[in-house]
């Protein structure tokens, strides 16, 4: 046989024992995005939620690229410390339609609906980098429904005055990122052939801190990397998110009115620690916990962010 029509052959077969590893690796995907997950039906429609627990009700509600699972994930550790974590699919996320206004007003009040349709009266809120704008607007917007606040390297506005922790996120690295999103052969792909630069740009962390850190938190990092999958039941979100990203306006912070922690790292590539530090001095009483390192996901910080957590819903004095 000539070597041309082997070395086709070979290219063959390597193309369909890569297609194969990747089906077999996105089924997997989405039977995990699912697990767990239920679709409540609220007056603001059909809503996506995971709930594990008991005691007090914790909203947790994701960043961009996540949905229910990833939220969970994440605050899974906190079920040890007495509360009743709901984790939330923001709108175009998994099993959460997206309606006509998918503004964070819309979403915050989508968020009482939900706590409405599980018999909730009032809960503390978790809003992690893009679900930072929705989890704000329901303090503002139903603060009686609201007991405290977190807010973990948020996306959230500052004044032009106010100087940028990191570079804004140019409109061509955007695009660069939603054509990378937009394929979930593309994410697939990515850890195996460019995890470092996945995770800098992606995930907007320094890299040499990932290898550096411990193998449990290497392996929180790496699940949450392969959490993205199957973006494809992301990709309405996460375009809302881009723009959002572009569109962001001053809040009324001062009228926030409940205990409040605010979450940063000076060196997150989304440059989410001016804006946190900015929004943390202009709410009354919040609490600011900045960090020199860590990214965007806070690489090492987990724990002392945990415990911050507890021991805010533990001083809360309506509790």
């Amino acid at each position: 046989m000539p070597i041309l029509a082997i070395s086709a052959l070979a290219l063959l077969g390597a193309g369909l024992a890569v297609r194969t590893h990747f089906e077999r690796d996105l089924a997997w995907a989405r039977a995990r995005a699912a697990q767990g997950g239920k679709r409540v039906d609220t007056r603001c429609g059909p809503i996506e939620v995971q709930e594990a627990g008991a005691g007090v009700p914790l909203l947790v509600i994701h960043g961009s690229g996540g949905g229910h699972d990833q939220g969970m994930a994440w605050a899974r550790p906190l079920l040890q410390q007495g509360l009743r974590v709901i984790a939330v699919s923001r709108f175009g996320y998994l099993g959460t339609p997206r309606p006509a206004d998918a503004s964070p007003q819309a979403q915050a009040d989508a968020h009482v609906c939900l706590l409405d349709a599980l018999g909730i009266e009032q809960a503390a809120v978790l809003g992690m980098s893009a679900g930072g704008p929705s989890a704000m607007q329901l303090a503002i917007r139903h603060p009686q429904r609201v007991r405290a606040l977190v807010l973990v390297v948020p996306i959230l506005w500052k004044p032009g005055g106010v100087a940028d922790s990191a570079p804004p996120v140019s409109d061509a690295k955007d695009a660069w990122l939603l054509r990378l999103l937009g394929s979930d052969f593309l994410v697939w792909t990515a850890p195996h052939v460019a995890r470092a630069p996945l995770i800098r740009h992606l995930l907007a962390t320094p890299p040499q801190q990932v290898a550096a850190a411990s193998p449990a938190e290497r392996a929180r990092v790496n699940d949450l990397a392969e959490r993205i999958l199957p973006v494809s039941a992301r990709a309405a979100g996460l375009r809302d998110d881009t723009r959002l990203g572009k569109s962001l306006g001053a809040y009324a912070l001062e009228s926030i009115d409940v205990p409040t922690l605010v979450v940063s790292a000076r060196d997150d590539g989304f440059g989410t620690y001016a804006a946190a530090e900015y929004t943390a001095r202009r709410i009354p009483g919040a609490m600011f916990m900045g960090f020199d390192t860590g990214g965007h996901l806070l690489v090492g910080r987990d724990p002392q962010l945990r415990s911050a957590i507890v021991r805010l819903l533990a001083a809360d004095p309506r509790n």
